[in-house]
């Protein structure tokens, strides 16, 4: 796969997305779709996803991010792209 088929996505995730293991599931499921980047806990409680990869995986990510996992509660989720680099694999910060 080249370099151009790959895009970058930056997320903000809001609603009860601490405490409630939303960055290990986002880990699990970004790295069952290949994908590289981060989640990380802001510190206006919010959740930071930066997510580098297949457009068909950043689209199958966004759509998870909507839901979350069972104990989370998705009030919001806004995207852009990003134009930036991330490290390979997936990681929580």
């Amino acid at each position: 796969m080249s370099q151009a088929d790959h895009q970058a996505m930056r997320c903000w995730i809001s609603g009860r997305v601490q405490g409630v293991f939303f960055r290990a599931s986002t880990q699990d499921k970004a790295q069952a779709l290949g994908l590289d980047g981060y989640a990380m806990n802001l510190s206006d409680g919010r959740v930071e996803v930066v997510a580098q990869g297949p457009e068909s995986a950043l689209e199958s990510l966004g759509q998870w991010l909507r839901q979350g996992p069972p104990k989370a509660r998705v009030d919001s989720v806004d995207c852009e792209a990003f134009a930036g680099r991330v490290e390979p694999g997936f990681h929580t910060r």
